[in-house]
Protein backbone atom coordinates (compact mmCIF):
# COMPACT_ATOMS: atom_id res chain seq x y z
CA UNK A 1 0.00 0.00 0.00
CA UNK A 2 2.83 2.53 1.02
CA UNK A 3 4.32 1.67 -2.37
CA UNK A 4 1.78 2.49 -4.28
CA UNK A 5 1.09 6.14 -2.49
CA UNK A 6 4.67 6.67 -3.08
CA UNK A 7 4.33 6.17 -6.35
CA UNK A 8 1.45 8.28 -7.05
CA UNK A 9 3.12 10.78 -5.59
CA UNK A 10 6.19 10.54 -8.16
CA UNK A 11 3.66 11.14 -10.59
CA UNK A 12 1.74 13.81 -8.73
CA UNK A 13 4.97 16.22 -8.84
CA UNK A 14 7.37 14.70 -11.51
CA UNK A 15 6.78 17.47 -14.27
CA UNK A 16 8.19 19.51 -11.55
CA UNK A 17 10.65 18.57 -9.55
CA UNK A 18 14.22 17.44 -10.55
CA UNK A 19 15.26 13.87 -10.77
CA UNK A 20 18.86 14.51 -9.02
CA UNK A 21 22.09 12.85 -9.75
CA UNK A 22 23.64 10.06 -7.90
CA UNK A 23 26.82 10.47 -8.07
CA UNK A 24 29.90 7.67 -6.93
CA UNK A 25 32.31 9.33 -4.17
CA UNK A 26 35.58 8.08 -4.47
CA UNK A 27 36.68 9.97 -1.72
CA UNK A 28 34.64 8.85 0.79
CA UNK A 29 34.62 5.07 -0.18
CA UNK A 30 38.19 4.97 0.35
CA UNK A 31 37.76 6.96 3.55
CA UNK A 32 35.07 4.39 4.93
CA UNK A 33 35.95 1.25 3.05
CA UNK A 34 33.11 1.34 1.61
CA UNK A 35 31.00 2.30 -1.56
CA UNK A 36 29.49 5.53 -1.04
CA UNK A 37 27.02 7.05 -3.80
CA UNK A 38 25.64 10.42 -2.96
CA UNK A 39 21.75 11.35 -3.59
CA UNK A 40 22.28 15.15 -4.55
CA UNK A 41 19.16 16.69 -3.21
CA UNK A 42 21.37 20.01 -2.44
CA UNK A 43 20.71 20.00 -6.14
CA UNK A 44 17.05 20.14 -6.26
CA UNK A 45 14.50 22.73 -6.75
CA UNK A 46 14.23 24.93 -3.81
CA UNK A 47 18.07 23.86 -2.89
CA UNK A 48 16.49 20.44 -1.07
CA UNK A 49 14.51 17.37 -0.96
CA UNK A 50 11.11 19.43 0.95
CA UNK A 51 9.94 20.27 -2.11
CA UNK A 52 8.73 17.07 -2.87
CA UNK A 53 6.84 16.79 0.47
CA UNK A 54 5.13 20.00 0.19
CA UNK A 55 3.79 20.07 -3.62
CA UNK A 56 2.56 16.34 -3.13
CA UNK A 57 0.71 17.75 -0.02
CA UNK A 58 -0.70 20.83 -1.61
CA UNK A 59 -1.75 19.18 -4.86
CA UNK A 60 -3.72 16.54 -2.97
CA UNK A 61 -6.13 19.37 -1.12
CA UNK A 62 -9.18 20.05 -1.96
CA UNK A 63 -10.49 23.07 -4.22
CA UNK A 64 -11.84 24.52 -1.04
CA UNK A 65 -8.62 24.22 1.43
CA UNK A 66 -6.86 25.45 -1.41
CA UNK A 67 -8.77 28.49 -1.16
CA UNK A 68 -8.22 29.12 2.59
CA UNK A 69 -4.49 29.44 1.93
CA UNK A 70 -1.85 27.10 3.62
CA UNK A 71 0.51 27.82 6.72
CA UNK A 72 3.58 26.05 7.79
CA UNK A 73 6.61 26.08 10.37
CA UNK A 74 9.59 25.47 8.89
CA UNK A 75 13.24 26.19 9.33
CA UNK A 76 13.74 26.96 5.99
CA UNK A 77 13.76 24.05 3.62
CA UNK A 78 10.10 23.28 4.07
CA UNK A 79 9.65 26.81 4.20
CA UNK A 80 10.35 27.25 0.66
CA UNK A 81 8.97 23.96 -0.62
CA UNK A 82 5.76 25.21 0.03
CA UNK A 83 5.69 28.63 -0.80
CA UNK A 84 7.26 27.57 -3.71
CA UNK A 85 4.92 24.84 -4.35
CA UNK A 86 1.47 27.10 -3.19
CA UNK A 87 2.65 29.73 -5.63
CA UNK A 88 2.52 27.16 -8.17
CA UNK A 89 -0.47 26.34 -7.70
CA UNK A 90 -1.92 29.55 -7.34
CA UNK A 91 -2.75 29.35 -3.08
CA UNK A 92 -1.43 31.68 -0.77
CA UNK A 93 0.91 30.73 1.61
CA UNK A 94 1.89 32.17 5.61
CA UNK A 95 5.87 30.65 6.66
CA UNK A 96 6.51 30.84 10.05
CA UNK A 97 10.15 30.59 10.85
CA UNK A 98 12.36 30.79 13.70
CA UNK A 99 14.19 34.01 13.99
CA UNK A 100 17.22 32.05 14.00
CA UNK A 101 16.56 31.12 10.50
CA UNK A 102 19.67 31.89 8.11
CA UNK A 103 19.13 35.07 6.29
CA UNK A 104 19.52 33.28 2.76
CA UNK A 105 16.77 30.70 3.54
CA UNK A 106 14.24 33.56 4.61
CA UNK A 107 15.21 35.64 1.20
CA UNK A 108 14.33 32.73 -0.80
CA UNK A 109 11.15 31.67 1.12
CA UNK A 110 9.92 35.64 0.24
CA UNK A 111 11.09 35.59 -3.06
CA UNK A 112 9.25 32.01 -3.92
CA UNK A 113 5.81 33.91 -2.82
CA UNK A 114 5.66 33.14 1.00
CA UNK A 115 4.45 35.75 3.42
CA UNK A 116 7.17 35.24 6.21
CA UNK A 117 6.82 35.54 10.15
CA UNK A 118 9.70 35.27 12.34
CA UNK A 119 8.89 33.48 15.80
CA UNK A 120 10.87 31.56 18.01
CA UNK A 121 14.34 29.92 18.52
CA UNK A 122 13.40 26.98 16.99
CA UNK A 123 11.62 25.22 14.92
CA UNK A 124 9.20 23.98 18.05
CA UNK A 125 8.62 27.25 18.76
CA UNK A 126 7.68 28.56 14.98
CA UNK A 127 5.34 25.64 14.99
CA UNK A 128 3.39 26.69 18.17
CA UNK A 129 3.04 30.21 16.58
CA UNK A 130 1.89 28.49 13.22
CA UNK A 131 -0.48 26.26 14.84
CA UNK A 132 -2.22 29.07 16.77
CA UNK A 133 -2.53 31.26 13.25
CA UNK A 134 -4.17 27.96 11.52
CA UNK A 135 -6.39 28.09 14.47
CA UNK A 136 -7.06 31.82 14.15
CA UNK A 137 -7.81 32.56 10.76
CA UNK A 138 -8.68 28.88 9.02
CA UNK A 139 -5.52 28.41 6.92
CA UNK A 140 -4.82 24.53 6.19
CA UNK A 141 -1.03 23.35 8.14
CA UNK A 142 1.27 21.69 5.87
CA UNK A 143 3.54 19.70 8.31
CA UNK A 144 7.26 19.34 7.77
CA UNK A 145 7.39 15.70 8.53
CA UNK A 146 4.26 14.36 10.52
CA UNK A 147 1.78 14.07 7.54
CA UNK A 148 1.36 10.94 5.43
CA UNK A 149 0.98 12.82 1.72
CA UNK A 150 4.63 14.85 2.76
CA UNK A 151 6.26 11.28 3.94
CA UNK A 152 4.91 9.64 0.41
CA UNK A 153 6.51 12.65 -1.40
CA UNK A 154 9.76 12.46 0.26
CA UNK A 155 9.69 8.72 -0.42
CA UNK A 156 10.44 9.34 -4.39
CA UNK A 157 13.45 9.51 -3.49
CA UNK A 158 13.91 6.52 -3.00
CA UNK A 159 12.10 5.33 -6.06
CA UNK A 160 14.83 7.26 -8.03
CA UNK A 161 17.87 5.51 -6.25
CA UNK A 162 16.26 2.06 -7.05
CA UNK A 163 16.30 2.84 -10.67
CA UNK A 164 19.76 3.29 -10.84
CA UNK A 165 21.45 0.92 -8.47
CA UNK A 166 19.01 -2.00 -7.31
CA UNK A 167 21.46 -3.57 -5.13
CA UNK A 168 22.35 -1.16 -2.14
CA UNK A 169 23.53 -2.83 1.01
CA UNK A 170 22.70 0.34 3.02
CA UNK A 171 21.02 4.16 2.80
CA UNK A 172 22.21 6.70 5.31
CA UNK A 173 19.64 9.71 5.78
CA UNK A 174 19.53 12.65 7.80
CA UNK A 175 16.77 12.89 10.50
CA UNK A 176 15.16 15.77 12.04
CA UNK A 177 11.50 15.22 12.78
CA UNK A 178 11.52 11.83 10.55
CA UNK A 179 9.70 12.74 7.80
CA UNK A 180 12.49 12.14 5.03
CA UNK A 181 13.54 8.45 6.18
CA UNK A 182 10.19 7.48 7.01
CA UNK A 183 9.42 7.88 3.08
CA UNK A 184 12.59 6.69 1.63
CA UNK A 185 12.17 3.10 3.90
CA UNK A 186 8.75 2.76 3.20
CA UNK A 187 9.74 2.85 -0.12
CA UNK A 188 13.34 1.43 0.14
CA UNK A 189 12.08 -1.79 2.36
CA UNK A 190 9.11 -2.20 -0.20
CA UNK A 191 11.64 -2.72 -3.03
CA UNK A 192 14.32 -4.51 -1.15
CA UNK A 193 13.40 -6.42 2.54
CA UNK A 194 17.06 -6.98 2.81
CA UNK A 195 18.20 -3.46 2.73
CA UNK A 196 19.20 -1.34 5.93
CA UNK A 197 17.79 1.95 6.39
CA UNK A 198 20.03 4.17 9.03
CA UNK A 199 18.94 7.50 10.34
CA UNK A 200 21.94 10.31 10.98
CA UNK A 201 20.91 13.10 13.60
CA UNK A 202 23.32 15.75 14.98
CA UNK A 203 24.61 15.01 19.09
CA UNK A 204 23.08 18.32 19.46
CA UNK A 205 19.20 17.50 18.37
CA UNK A 206 19.30 13.25 19.00
CA UNK A 207 15.13 13.83 19.18
CA UNK A 208 14.93 10.44 17.24
CA UNK A 209 17.40 8.28 18.62
CA UNK A 210 16.58 9.08 22.52
CA UNK A 211 12.64 8.61 21.60
CA UNK A 212 13.66 5.26 19.48
CA UNK A 213 16.28 4.10 22.63
CA UNK A 214 12.90 4.92 25.08
CA UNK A 215 10.71 3.46 22.91
CA UNK A 216 8.35 6.52 23.27
CA UNK A 217 8.13 10.08 21.79
CA UNK A 218 10.63 12.21 24.03
CA UNK A 219 10.75 15.97 23.71
CA UNK A 220 14.30 17.50 24.30
CA UNK A 221 14.48 20.48 26.21
CA UNK A 222 17.21 22.50 24.00
CA UNK A 223 18.82 21.77 21.25
CA UNK A 224 22.17 23.05 19.89
CA UNK A 225 23.96 22.22 16.69
CA UNK A 226 25.21 23.82 13.33
CA UNK A 227 22.89 21.30 11.27
CA UNK A 228 19.37 23.53 11.81
CA UNK A 229 17.67 21.82 8.94
CA UNK A 230 17.47 18.75 11.56
CA UNK A 231 17.11 20.45 14.97
CA UNK A 232 13.74 19.33 16.14
CA UNK A 233 12.72 19.08 19.74
CA UNK A 234 10.17 16.31 19.38
CA UNK A 235 9.92 13.77 16.33
CA UNK A 236 6.08 13.20 15.00
CA UNK A 237 4.08 10.53 16.35
CA UNK A 238 3.36 8.98 12.21
CA UNK A 239 7.05 9.25 11.76
CA UNK A 240 8.57 7.76 15.32
CA UNK A 241 6.22 4.29 14.69
CA UNK A 242 7.36 4.04 11.31
CA UNK A 243 11.03 4.60 12.44
CA UNK A 244 10.39 2.20 15.07
CA UNK A 245 9.15 -0.52 12.44
CA UNK A 246 11.23 0.20 9.36
CA UNK A 247 14.76 2.17 10.22
CA UNK A 248 17.34 0.18 11.39
CA UNK A 249 19.80 2.29 13.39
CA UNK A 250 20.37 5.97 14.12
CA UNK A 251 23.91 7.23 14.29
CA UNK A 252 24.46 10.37 15.95
CA UNK A 253 27.22 12.59 14.51
CA UNK A 254 29.15 15.51 16.58
CA UNK A 255 29.95 19.04 15.14
CA UNK A 256 33.36 18.24 13.98
CA UNK A 257 32.11 15.50 12.28
CA UNK A 258 29.85 17.62 10.63
CA UNK A 259 32.23 20.42 9.87
CA UNK A 260 34.75 18.06 8.60
CA UNK A 261 32.65 16.57 6.00
CA UNK A 262 31.49 19.52 4.69
CA UNK A 263 35.31 20.87 4.15
CA UNK A 264 36.12 17.14 1.98
CA UNK A 265 32.71 17.96 -0.19
CA UNK A 266 33.05 21.10 -0.97
CA UNK A 267 37.20 20.71 -1.38
CA UNK A 268 37.31 17.51 -3.38
CA UNK A 269 33.75 17.54 -5.38
CA UNK A 270 33.02 20.94 -5.49
CA UNK A 271 29.25 20.20 -4.18
CA UNK A 272 28.35 22.73 -1.23
CA UNK A 273 25.86 21.59 1.17
CA UNK A 274 23.88 22.91 4.31
CA UNK A 275 24.86 21.65 7.83
CA UNK A 276 22.32 19.06 7.88
CA UNK A 277 22.86 18.09 4.71
CA UNK A 278 26.44 16.39 5.06
CA UNK A 279 25.01 14.81 7.97
CA UNK A 280 25.11 11.52 6.52
CA UNK A 281 28.68 11.67 4.92
CA UNK A 282 30.21 12.41 8.63
CA UNK A 283 28.43 9.03 9.85
CA UNK A 284 30.42 6.65 7.21
CA UNK A 285 33.33 6.80 10.02
CA UNK A 286 30.72 5.33 12.67
CA UNK A 287 29.06 2.14 9.80
CA UNK A 288 30.98 -0.17 11.32
CA UNK A 289 30.56 -2.16 7.57
CA UNK A 290 32.98 -2.80 5.11
CA UNK A 291 32.70 -3.12 0.93
CA UNK A 292 29.10 -2.46 1.25
CA UNK A 293 27.21 -0.35 -1.63
CA UNK A 294 26.38 2.58 0.61
CA UNK A 295 23.78 6.02 -0.60
CA UNK A 296 24.10 8.80 1.50
CA UNK A 297 21.02 11.63 0.96
CA UNK A 298 22.38 14.60 0.64
CA UNK A 299 19.43 16.54 1.65
CA UNK A 300 20.06 19.77 1.06
CA UNK A 301 22.34 22.84 -0.31
CA UNK A 302 20.70 26.29 1.19
CA UNK A 303 23.37 27.91 3.11
CA UNK A 304 24.48 31.48 3.28
CA UNK A 305 27.75 32.41 2.51
CA UNK A 306 28.90 33.03 5.98
CA UNK A 307 27.82 30.14 7.33
CA UNK A 308 30.08 28.30 4.50
CA UNK A 309 33.07 30.65 5.80
CA UNK A 310 32.24 29.67 9.21
CA UNK A 311 32.55 26.14 8.68
CA UNK A 312 35.31 26.14 5.72
CA UNK A 313 37.49 27.96 8.32
CA UNK A 314 35.98 25.55 11.48
CA UNK A 315 36.84 22.49 8.74
CA UNK A 316 40.32 23.78 7.85
CA UNK A 317 41.51 24.31 11.78
CA UNK A 318 39.81 20.60 12.52
CA UNK A 319 42.06 18.77 9.88
CA UNK A 320 45.33 20.71 11.24
CA UNK A 321 45.08 22.95 8.12
CA UNK A 322 44.74 26.24 9.81
CA UNK A 323 46.97 27.00 12.91
CA UNK A 324 46.83 30.01 15.37
CA UNK A 325 49.08 30.56 18.48
CA UNK A 326 50.76 33.35 20.46
CA UNK A 327 54.00 34.24 21.52
CA UNK A 328 55.43 37.44 23.67
CA UNK A 329 58.59 38.38 22.33
CA UNK A 330 61.14 41.00 23.57
CA UNK A 331 60.32 44.42 22.39
CA UNK A 332 63.44 44.72 20.10
CA UNK A 333 64.31 44.74 16.52
CA UNK A 334 65.10 41.36 15.22
CA UNK A 335 62.55 39.14 16.86
CA UNK A 336 59.65 39.31 14.51
CA UNK A 337 62.54 37.87 12.09
CA UNK A 338 63.55 35.23 14.27
CA UNK A 339 59.87 33.49 14.88
CA UNK A 340 59.02 34.35 10.87
CA UNK A 341 62.59 32.15 9.83
CA UNK A 342 61.35 29.52 12.57
CA UNK A 343 57.92 28.87 9.92
CA UNK A 344 59.69 29.68 6.65
CA UNK A 345 61.97 26.52 7.82
CA UNK A 346 58.86 24.81 8.66
CA UNK A 347 57.10 25.72 5.38
CA UNK A 348 54.39 26.99 7.23
CA UNK A 349 52.41 29.63 5.27
CA UNK A 350 51.61 33.06 7.50
CA UNK A 351 47.48 33.76 7.01
CA UNK A 352 47.27 36.52 9.51
CA UNK A 353 49.62 38.56 11.59
CA UNK A 354 49.27 40.45 14.63
CA UNK A 355 52.00 42.56 16.60
CA UNK A 356 50.27 44.35 19.52
CA UNK A 357 52.57 46.05 22.50
CA UNK A 358 49.05 46.62 24.66
CA UNK A 359 48.00 42.46 24.72
CA UNK A 360 50.76 41.09 26.06
CA UNK A 361 51.48 40.47 30.32
CA UNK A 362 55.13 42.61 30.65
CA UNK A 363 53.36 45.26 28.59
CA UNK A 364 56.87 47.86 29.75
CA UNK A 365 59.74 45.38 28.09
CA UNK A 366 57.59 42.85 25.48
CA UNK A 367 54.71 42.43 22.61
CA UNK A 368 52.39 40.05 22.14
CA UNK A 369 52.56 38.48 18.59
CA UNK A 370 49.71 36.45 17.31
CA UNK A 371 50.39 34.41 14.14
CA UNK A 372 47.82 32.34 12.05
CA UNK A 373 49.65 29.86 9.45
CA UNK A 374 48.42 27.22 6.56
CA UNK A 375 49.80 23.60 7.72
CA UNK A 376 49.49 20.56 6.51
CA UNK A 377 48.08 18.68 9.20
CA UNK A 378 48.62 17.40 12.61
CA UNK A 379 51.83 16.17 12.72
CA UNK A 380 52.79 19.51 10.84
CA UNK A 381 51.38 21.43 13.39
CA UNK A 382 53.09 19.13 16.32
CA UNK A 383 56.69 19.98 14.37
CA UNK A 384 56.25 23.98 14.75
CA UNK A 385 55.65 23.68 18.20
CA UNK A 386 58.38 21.71 18.84
CA UNK A 387 60.76 24.09 16.44
CA UNK A 388 59.38 26.98 19.00
CA UNK A 389 60.38 24.93 22.00
CA UNK A 390 64.14 24.52 20.55
CA UNK A 391 64.55 28.27 19.74
CA UNK A 392 63.27 28.43 23.67
CA UNK A 393 60.07 30.05 22.79
CA UNK A 394 57.24 29.26 24.75
CA UNK A 395 53.91 29.49 22.26
CA UNK A 396 50.35 29.60 23.36
CA UNK A 397 47.98 27.05 21.07
CA UNK A 398 45.19 29.63 20.36
CA UNK A 399 43.21 27.08 17.73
Amino acid sequence: MYLEKIKEARENISNVITKTPLLYSNVFSKSSNNHVYMKCENLQLTGAYKIRGALNKIISLSQEEKAKGVICSSAGNHAQGVAYASSLMGVESCIVMPETTPYLKVESTKNYGGNIVLYGKCYDDAFIKAKTIEEEEGKVFIHPFNDMDVIYGQGTIALEIFEEINDLDYILVPIGGGGLISGISLAAKALNPNIKIVGVQAEGAPSMAISIQKDKICTLDSVNTIADGISVKTPGNKTFEIVREYVDEIITVSENDIVESFLLLVEKHKLVAEASGVVTLAALKKLKVKNKKVCCILSGGNIDMLTISKLINNGLVSKGRLFCFSVELKNVPGELLKISEILAKENANVVKLEHNQFKAINRIHNVLLEVTVETNGHEHIETIINSFAREKYSIKVMY
